[in-house]
């Protein structure tokens, strides 16, 4: 193994486990640290849910991580996070960040979100999603993790008492050697990113050194930096029964439901009723295998009724009963012989893996920028990891569509 990176969640694992197989490299993602199955590969991607779990809990998964990525070869780690930057003051980036860099030894940590394809782009250290600045996105509606400041500098320094540093876009623009040459004192360096171009040469910038942080666009220039396998496994899709799960009320995720909903079966899970005990899995497990369609189920409500819930039966009894529910609901699906699960939201994408028992996820083509196809190793089920913001508005429709098929 080259290069090791660590998901502070499933989907931005599979996010960058596809940016590094388009690079040319043979991956592998894992679902937590490896225990048994281990392919000998290019770039080993760990899957955490660090993002939003204690503090203590994501500094102690993440180092345990690298050490076995270190342990396997990795000559570099990459601390994947979202490319929204999705954290609260108490953490968990920074500290993480951190605690990883103290490990290897790194004094230059560079850091940067940008990923231009998808509309994240950082300048003047600040994070634009398209047009608007985050805080103004609609992620500062998020659940768990509410944005309600765009400048990733002071994000940072209320998490680390690491130095905070930055280099602008003037700097970026001369390309690799200009970055190289403003790693002066130990400090994180918050990079401005706003065209591909721009990644390709932090990546450059990146060779060498032990960690960098980012989301998976900070990946784009990192495979020429290693000796790597251009071989890509060959997909083959599954053409059984398929269900779509949603539990992201991001702007994005509710334009998919809206879009999915029109022509397919579909239902709303509310909080009322979930907590209440009101959704028996089996019965929904069969009603689900006699539609002829891929029905839908989402409890992708608009943030003002999210707000509603939360305040009546509290933010973690809430999201913990949903989280519960879906990694029963595919676990059950799996067993009654469905075959295509599309899963939408970062938290409800690590309910449903885990639920899946899976250990290892082979990384296939492309359904959405960020977004691969991905196969559970050892089981007959294709399932895709759709981070909240990601997509199209007909993105359900074409991932139900590359799950089932096979290269040609």
């Amino acid at each position: 193994m080259k290069l090791g990176v660590i998901a502070d969640d499933f989907t931005g694992a599979s996010d960058i486990a596809l940016m590094l197989r388009t690079g040319g490299m043979s991956v592998t993602q894992f679902v937590g640290i490896p225990t048994s199955t281990y392919a000998d590969v290019d770039a080993g991607v760990i899957s955490l849910k660090s993002r939003t779990c204690p503090l203590d809990q994501a500094i102690e998964q993440s180092l345990a991580a690298a050490r076995w990525l270190r342990s396997k070869g990795a000559e570099q780690i990459i601390f994947k996070v979202c490319s929204t930057f999705d954290s609260t003051s108490a953490g968990n980036i920074g500290q993480v960040a951190q605690a990883l860099a103290d490990e290897m030894g790194e004094e230059h940590v560079l850091v940067c979100p940008a990923f231009p394809k998808n509309g994240r782009s950082v300048y003047q250290g600040h994070l634009f999603v398209g047009d608007k600045l985050l805080n103004e996105s609609g992620m500062q509606n998020h659940p768990l993790t509410p944005m309600t400041r765009p400048d990733i500098r002071e994000i940072l320094s209320q998490q680390t008492d690491w130095q905070i540093k930055h280099i602008a876009y003037q700097t970026v623009s001369q390309g690799s050697p200009a970055i190289k040459s403003s790693l002066s004192e130990r400090a994180m360096y918050v990079i401005d990113a706003i065209l591909d171009q721009d990644l390709v040469q932090i990546g450059a910038a990146a060779k060498g050194r032990k960690m960098l942080v980012g989301g998976s666009g900070i990946a784009m220039g990192v495979p020429a930096n290693f000796e790597t396998s251009t071989a890509k496994t060959a997909w083959a899709g599954q053409p059984g029964k398929a269900v779509v799960l949603s539990g992201s009320c991001s702007i994005a995720t509710r334009a998919q439901v809206k879009e999915y909903a029109i022509n397919h079966p579909s239902m709303e899970l509310t909080a009322e009723k979930m907590l209440a005990g009101a959704y028996i899995i089996d019965d929904l497990v069969n009603w689900t295998m006699e539609q002829t369609e891929a029905p839908l189920l989402y409890s992708s409500a608009d943030p003002e009724i999210v707000k509603a819930a939360q305040n009546k039966f509290g933010l973690e009894k809430s999201a913990t009963a949903f989280e519960h529910f879906f990694a029963q609901f595919a676990a059950a699906f799996l067993k009654a012989g469905g075959q295509r699960i599309v899963v939408a939201g970062g938290e409800t994408s690590g309910a449903v893996v885990e639920g899946l028992e899976a250990e290892a996820l082979e990384i296939g083509p492309e359904i959405a920028p960020g977004v691969p196809a991905l196969k559970v190793v050892g089981k007959n089920a294709a399932i895709a990891l759709k981070s909240g913001n990601f997509g199209q508005p007909d993105f359900f429709s074409r991932a139900l569509k590359v799950l089932g098929e096979a290269d040609e």
